[in-house]
């Protein structure tokens, strides 16, 4: 019992890092939200969302999924959509590094739960079963969200782009979509606001 717990707290306390592990998304006060921020976020949508989805979901599976996901960013550090966007090669360095984060906390959690752990950021990342896929999408949805929170000066062009493609991640499930909607029209409406042609932006999007 001694090992275990010693162990837990080791985990513990790599996973306090995530609370000034800063991602690219800014929040309406003006500063960069941590890890730990979106993923509290993430945790929160999926326990109002869950009595409306489609079918019938395991909730703590879904939970487990969301809080141990970007577990590894901890170690790996947070690598944004948009620096993937600009060099595709990072997200060759992101997998090896979040491969090797991942295996460092099964071994350090092997008289516990490792494995689960394990299995779980697997379960997320091949988006296979009905609750990985909404923990999916409740990720790039909440990063919009978070989007539409922020000052619109804090948008970078791409991000006008990325507002419309949303979809792929959303169309099994009506409630995800409709979620997705009203988050994509807010989103919209922040663009107008600041000036920008969003029926271009959509051409843009579509070809």
């Amino acid at each position: 019992m001694e090992k275990q717990i010693t162990s837990i707290l080791k985990v513990l306390t790599l996973a306090e890092r995530l609370k000034f592990e800063l991602r690219h998304s800014y929040t309406s006060n003006g500063r960069q939200e941590s890890v730990a921020e979106h993923t509290w976020r993430m945790s929160l949508m999926a326990v109002l969302i869950e009595p409306l989805l489609k079918y019938k979901i395991d909730t703590a599976r879904l939970l487990k999924m969301i809080i141990l996901h970007d577990l590894v960013e901890a170690e790996a550090s947070d690598i944004s959509a948009l620096e993937i966007l600009r060099n595709p090669e990072i997200k060759i360095q992101k997998i090896e590094k979040e491969k090797r984060a991942i295996e460092n906390l099964r071994f350090m959690l092997t008289e516990t739960n490792g494995q689960e752990i394990y299995d779980l950021f697997y379960e997320f990342e091949n988006k296979e079963t009905y609750e990985a896929k909404v923990a999916n999408a409740l990720d790039k949805l909440e990063v919009q969200l978070q989007h539409n929170h922020a000052n619109f000066s804090t948008w970078e062009e791409i991000e006008y782009d990325m507002t419309y493609m949303m979809d792929k991640y959303v169309l099994f499930d009506e409630t995800l979509f409709e979620l997705k909607r009203q988050i994509e029209a807010e989103a919209e409406q922040k663009m107008k606001s600041g000036g920008i042609d969003t029926d271009l932006v959509k051409k843009r999007v579509s070809k």
